[in-house]
């Protein structure tokens, strides 16, 4: 289960973009807190803190004390550019919430997977994380699976995972697959040229996204777009 984690954070004054942009000059990052039929609180926390938290690979899974209040992190908006974290928004919780979670799937075991192994097959993941249902107490840091023993043509559904007692997937009308063993594949001269396209289509946004930025920065406009006067809906 994902550990408790305390984030140290202050009440901001101001809102707004002026006001967010001088709080990332000096390392903090904005945020909110809301829900449970509270006014949202505006609060600002350090970056480095925040990064160290979210390196972990298991921030949106663990409960965070702010403050002395509860929460969960439910959104964290990057900068297009710096991919550094300019918002966060925490909704509060209680000791015992149930709460909707997307829950890293993790694949161990894939030297014991034949049709990996010996017959070269591909791991072909279709969800990389898995949205739980549980009690804010008993949340999964990660799903493990097993490929030991796995052919190629297999596919891994939810039915397939052992879940933690008292913890369900969101997603309860249908067994949705997670992954599947495919046959390797021979590229062929089309699809290396698909790839050249979709590299110069990505590498063309790319310079746009900069070109938009500097622009931006020129102008005097906000680091990023994150909407930080309004409040997230209950």
């Amino acid at each position: 289960m994902s550990d408790q984690l305390t984030l140290a954070a202050e009440t901001r004054d101001r809102v707004g973009k002026g006001a967010s942009r001088s709080l990332r000059r000096e390392g903090r990052v904005p945020a909110v807190i809301y829900g449970q039929n509270k006014e949202p609180t505006a609060i600002h926390i350090e970056e480095k803190a925040l990064m160290k938290a979210l390196n972990t690979g298991h921030f949106m899974t663990t409960v965070c004390m702010i403050n002395g209040q509860r929460t969960l992190p439910k959104d964290v908006a990057f900068h297009v550019v710096t991919d550094r974290p300019v918002h966060v928004d925490f909704l509060r919780i209680s000791a015992h919430t149930t709460v909707t979670v997307a829950v890293p799937v993790v694949f161990v075991d894939e030297e014991e997977a034949p049709g990996i192994k010996t017959g070269n097959g591909v791991l072909n993941v279709v969800r990389h994380e898995v949205e739980l249902v549980c009690d804010a107490s008993n949340i999964p840091s990660e799903i493990t699976i097993s490929l030991a023993g796995r052919e190629i043509g297999d596919s891994i559904h939810i039915s397939d995972v052992t879940l933690p007692k008292g913890v369900e997937p969101a997603v309860d009308d249908r067994d949705f697959t997670i992954a599947t063993i495919v046959p390797p594949t021979v590229p062929t001269a089309e699809d290396e040229a698909l790839d050249a396209e979709v590299a110069e289509a990505q590498a063309a946004e790319h310079e746009e996204a900069v070109a938009e930025a500097e622009g931006e920065t020129a102008e005097g406009g906000d680091d990023a777009a994150e909407g930080d006067e309004e409040a997230k809906p209950e």
